[in-house]
């Protein structure tokens, strides 16, 4: 049975990733920043009849709790199969339902810590801390749950049809993260590794205040396409099926 690491697993999107997974015969480590978190969404899980499936605590912004998940998941397997970077935050501030995006001429460098963090720094803590357990399985992926929203290419082009939808904090995190997939894909390019950025389309959980337009569902569907994958798959490729759905591919 392959197993599978994911960030920031108890709720949203992560939640359902791991529903998904462990339908499909996988056996799933829930990461939580709170275990009793994790532990409520396991007991969830297991009502549903889904029982491969277990929580750790994993605070991708501490490297202690980075390193004791790694020991925890090390005396249960040899072998990981899957690294799912899902945790992430946007730093964003409500006004009732209205976000108050952050401006590159005002928001103060406290923020961008915050949420690099949570969405670049954990990225390369967790991956770094399990690479040893990847390297054993026969079929590796990493794949970094991104957004479009960090894609230069899209995002510098007037007619692009997010092109007024700015936030200086959230969008930079993701096109650092971006960056760090293209160098570790390249890094790891004469293995069987595969690592790519997965954007998931718009979804309605806590992260947007339920403003997203689709079900969690969907989500977890596109990011899972984009993960089981061959050892013929892509490697070092940023997908978003909203913004392209023949193919998936979308520029950085």
């Amino acid at each position: 049975m392959k197993k599978v690491l994911i960030t920031g697993a108890n709720k949203g999107i992560g939640l359902e990733l791991t529903r998904q997974l462990v339908e499909k015969g996988y056996y799933v480590y829930l990461g939580s920043r709170e275990l009793a978190n994790g532990l409520n969404a396991v007991q969830k899980l297991k009502e549903e009849g889904l029982e491969n499936v277990e929580a750790i605590q994993l605070d991708v912004t501490n490297q202690e709790s980075v390193a004791a998940a790694r020991s925890e998941i090390g005396k249960r397997t040899a072998v990981l199969d899957i690294l799912i970077n899902n945790a992430g935050i946007n730093g964003i501030v409500f006004d009732g339902n209205t976000p108050i995006m952050h401006k590159a001429v005002s928001t103060g460098i406290d923020v961008f810590k915050e949420v690099y963090d949570v969405n670049v720094f954990g990225v390369i803590r967790v991956t770094q801390e399990f690479l040893d357990l990847l390297e054993r399985s026969a079929e590796p992926r990493i794949t970094n749950v991104s957004s479009s929203q960090g894609s230069l290419t899209l995002h510098s082009d007037p007619g692009y049809k997010y092109y007024r939808n700015k936030g200086v904090v959230y969008q930079s995190s993701k096109s650092a993260l971006n960056m760090y997939t293209i160098n570790l894909a390249f890094e790891l390019r004469d293995t069987h590794f595969k690592v790519n950025a997965v954007s998931p389309p718009s979804t309605a959980t806590d992260f947007n205040h339920h403003l997203g337009t689709g079900t969690v569902e969907v989500a977890a569907q596109h990011i899972l396409k984009y993960t089981l994958i061959g050892n013929d798959g892509p490697t070092g490729k940023f997908f978003c099926e909203d913004n392209n759905p023949e193919t998936g591919e979308i520029p950085w």
